[in-house]
């Protein structure tokens, strides 16, 4: 059970709990805007459908709460929600307002992760998409500088979004990245995205108020707003250059850039440091994209020691965890 919390709200008709959540949220987390967006959304939505008398609260109706919910979404959504509501449900506890333990509330929804094969395109498609962008406007130059980003490192749409000139260590021939809860890497620039930035930055807008790499191409010359921004420009280059696939964001282009190095014989741990995998499951998902070279054993697989070397890596991940694991000679 909970205990009873005042309905108290902010000017902007955000109650007093979700901001608290948000701050506490955003302090212990590190989370970016639009993590925290999306977490006071299910936190929000939450509050809306049981009401704001945390002392009605049980296991039960937070149960019921979801299921209804489920019914009317997809499994990725209700995944999202679930989360969100468990962040919130460990911000009650941790303030005394709620005892419900979040993970026996709401377990798991049934979804098998990395089932699916990920998404990605050709090398010619990528070429096609890439081609879109010749011209001396300002426009195509920087949706050039942007394409060969992605696809040449693997970065995410907010990892562009939010790029800074700072970021950009020319001297050391480096882009300094600032991901998930702040982790910074530091990595090559490759040499055809490098060109691509340094003519973009000097055809752009003259800008002083700010230090984002990228702006808008038209007045008002702004950052860019959020992630979406970069995945329009994915997206209108593919539809320029004709490339049909169901996935037509700026992370289709991060798939695309790990299968790449998968097939050039880049070991799978090197490819997680790229993209800044936190688990070496995430970055095991790419070793079964290409399925002609499943099928012959070829050489980026070599003979399958990669996907060995993951394995191995996994069970001594979770040995040292205090796992006890029976037969693992037997895989």
């Amino acid at each position: 059970m909970c205990q009873a919390q005042p309905a108290l709200s902010r000017p902007n008709g955000e109650p007093a709990l979700i901001v608290s959540f948000r701050k506490w949220f955003q302090r212990h987390r590190g989370a970016t805007a639009p993590t925290l967006r999306h977490y006071c959304r299910g936190a929000a939505d939450l509050l809306d459908g049981l009401g704001e008398d945390l002392s009605q609260w049980d296991t039960g109706r937070i149960r019921a709460f979801v299921f209804d919910r489920a019914k009317r979404s997809g499994a990725s959504t209700t995944q999202h929600l679930i989360t969100a509501i468990r962040a919130f449900l460990r911000f009650l506890s941790f303030h005394g307002l709620c005892r419900i333990n979040p993970d026996q509330a709401l377990p798991g929804l049934a979804h098998w992760r990395l089932a699916s094969l990920p998404s990605c395109l050709t090398a010619e498609d990528v070429a096609r998409a890439i081609a879109t962008c010749d011209g001396p406007s300002v426009r195509c130059l920087r949706d050039r500088a942007i394409l060969l980003l992605l696809v040449r490192l693997g970065l995410r749409a907010s990892d562009v979004a939010r790029l800074r000139l700072t970021d950009l260590e020319w001297e050391r021939g480096t882009l300094r990245v600032v991901g998930k809860g702040r982790y910074e890497v530091r990595l090559p620039l490759p040499q055809d995205a490098g060109d691509a930035l340094m003519q973009y930055l000097i055809a752009r807008p003259e800008l002083g108020a700010t230090d984002h790499v990228f702006l808008r191409h038209i007045a008002p010359f702004k950052p860019f707003v959020s992630n979406h921004c970069v995945s329009g420009v994915v997206k209108r280059a593919l539809k320029k250059a004709g490339v049909r696939t169901a996935a037509k964001g700026a992370h289709l282009l991060r798939h695309t850039a790990a299968t790449e190095m998968l097939r050039q014989g880049v070991p799978l741990d090197r490819i997680g440091l790229v993209l800044r995998h936190r688990s070496l499951d995430m970055t095991a998902y790419y070793a079964k994209v290409d399925v002609g070279l499943l099928k012959t054993g070829g050489p980026a697989l070599a003979g399958a020691a990669l996907m060995r070397q993951a394995v191995d890596r996994y069970l001594a991940m979770r040995q040292a965890a205090g796992f006890d694991l029976v037969n693992a000679e037997c895989l």
